[in-house]
């Protein structure tokens, strides 16, 4: 085919052929690829790190913050807060967060959280280091291998005073109340603290309080089965006759309560309790001190008399050793008679005594009740009777003594359930009716006619006095008068110039001599006898020898 197309004005111009390139890709795609599978990969690594997601009901979110809050263990970041709202009904806060993966086992059934915020209270301060660092929330794990999963959990107000990690026994006290104890107090062993109060409740049937204590291993170990607790908050005031004494365990038992225990070291045999075992918390170190052993034996008495200040647990002793407990006081009628009594039931334990129940047992070969009841009928038959008498005179308490009266009237023991031991008025109602004879006595004697005659008595008095003054007084001084007229002659009468006593003087003086001359004569005759027949011979010559008669 021949071209028909005009030849044109413009010059030719050249055709270049430009070849394609098959198969190459620009560089500039690989910047979008390299980040597309850098995602990927964290988002993988994300998918294989991420853990459960769970929910945790709280009352407040305070100090809870989206995306910031942390979910600890042990000091251990295992998750974050991702959501915060309300529940359906608005009276609940619902906190979801995520945890880790290696933390995925932690949400299981048991599992505790809590928000750790700075916390005051009587045990100190808590959570200062979140004044800087932010609220967290803290998770207690328990120890159950094999638990059930679980994302929905309630979480703690405030912290768990105990954590499952740590090693100790937690123990139930029954106590008829709660006194200052609390949550936190601590329970002291020989007063060194080995553990705290973890929670109180009531039974169901409001009879009882059932307090939680939990004792730290090792010192569990000295919890056996004979262990005694008692409360030992505030101050324990005892007046007696050595004096006043006032017993606590601690300063911090006077703030905050606390509990105690010890083992009676009386040789039993001890075994040690298991944890949740059940003791009763006495009120005192005394009364948990107190409780006697061996069996019990249930005893009654009959008082004819007032028993105000006597309560139920009022000890029962014998001879001073306490022997037994009050357990109920109640008002029984006589039909015979009429007339209305004090029944006051009590718990003896007889082994308190010592060998001689087990001696009565051995001689008789009975058991132990019979043995009590033969003992009985004979402290009964030699004059054991029950008598009220005070325990405290600044309190007017009173207790039972079991004694032996031997001018009580005698008593017929009978066997009955439970015995009855005879009474006798106490010490007091005795002086009230020695009190109440002596004025009997007194109403007896003739006042009047005593007080007639002693009217009587005082009128001759009067009278006799009068007569005296008027007709013995004048007489009286007349005779007083010459008395003294009489004393002053014998003055004059023996004065050193009257002429009585010279002459007394001059008779003595002739007496005197003719002493001598006696004395003289009565000499001569016992060296001369034989003057009284020859007569005295002439007086001797000085130098010429002896006279002759």
């Amino acid at each position: 085919m021949v071209d028909q197309t005009p030849p044109s004005d413009k010059p030719a111009v050249r055709s270049v052929a430009v070849r394609k390139s098959r198969g190459r890709i620009s560089w500039i795609w690989l910047v979008p690829l390299v980040a597309a599978l850098a995602g990927l990969s964290m988002v993988v690594h994300a998918w294989m790190k991420a853990g459960p997601d769970i929910t945790i009901q709280f009352d407040t979110a305070d100090g809870l913050v989206a995306g910031q809050t942390q979910v600890r263990y042990k000091d251990v970041v295992i998750g974050t807060v991702q959501r915060i709202y309300f529940s359906d009904d608005r009276n609940k806060v619902m906190v979801e967060a995520a945890l880790n993966k290696d933390a995925a086992d932690i949400a299981r059934e048991g599992t505790r959280f809590w928000v750790v915020r700075p916390r005051l209270g009587f045990n100190g301060v808590s959570g200062l280091g979140t004044l800087l660092s932010g609220a967290y929330i803290d998770v207690d794990v328990p120890k159950i291998a094999k638990a059930t999963e679980q994302d929905n959990f309630v979480g703690l107000e405030t912290p768990p005073p105990v954590t499952h990690d740590r090693a100790g026994k937690i123990f139930t006290l029954k106590a008829e109340n709660l006194g200052s104890l609390d949550v936190g107090s601590p329970v002291y062993f020989r007063r060194i603290s080995v553990g705290r109060v973890v929670g109180y409740r009531l039974e169901p049937s409001g009879a009882a309080v059932d307090v939680d204590v939990f004792v730290d291993a090792p010192n569990d170990r000295f919890v056996t089965d004979r262990t005694r607790f008692w409360n030992a908050s505030g101050v324990d005031v005892s007046v007696n006759g050595d004096g006043v004494k006032m017993r606590t365990e601690s300063l911090v038992s006077l703030l905050l309560g606390g509990v105690a225990f010890d083992t009676p070291a009386d040789g039993g045999h001890d075994q040690v309790a298991d944890a949740n075992t059940q003791f009763k918390l006495y009120g005192s170190q005394a009364e948990a001190q107190s409780v006697p052993r061996g069996f019990a034996y249930p005893v009654q008495m009959r008082f004819d008399q007032s028993v105000r200040g006597l309560a139920v647990g009022a000890a029962v002793e014998f001879q001073g050793i306490a022997l037994g407990k009050v357990t109920a006081i109640d008002i029984d009628y006589d039909m015979k008679k009429r007339h209305l009594y004090t029944v006051v039931d009590a718990t003896l334990y007889p082994e308190l005594l010592g060998h001689v129940l087990g001696n009565m047992e051995k001689r008789f070969n009975d058991g132990k009740q019979a043995s009590a009841d033969r003992m009985l009928a004979a402290m009964i038959r030699f004059g054991m009777r029950a008598q009220l008498r005070p325990a405290s005179l600044l309190s007017g308490q009173l207790y039972v003594a079991i004694d032996n009266f031997p001018n009580a009237p005698p008593v017929e023991f009978v066997h009955s359930d439970p015995p009855l031991i005879p009474t006798v008025p106490g010490q007091l109602d005795q002086l009230q009716e020695q009190v109440g004879n002596i004025l009997n006595k007194l109403d007896k004697v003739p006042f009047d006619q005593i007080g007639a005659a002693l009217r009587d008595t005082l009128n001759s008095t009067s009278r006799l006095m009068a007569q005296l003054d008027k007709q013995v007084a004048p007489q009286a001084r007349d005779v007083l008068k010459q008395a003294q007229v009489s004393l002053q002659s014998l003055n004059q009468l023996l004065g050193p110039d009257a002429p009585l006593p010279s002459n007394t003087q001059n008779a003595m003086a002739q007496i005197d001599r003719a002493a001598r001359s006696l004395r003289a004569l009565a000499d001569y005759l016992q060296a001369h006898p034989e003057a009284l027949l020859r007569g005295r011979g002439p007086d001797p010559i000085p130098g010429a020898g002896p006279s002759k008669n």
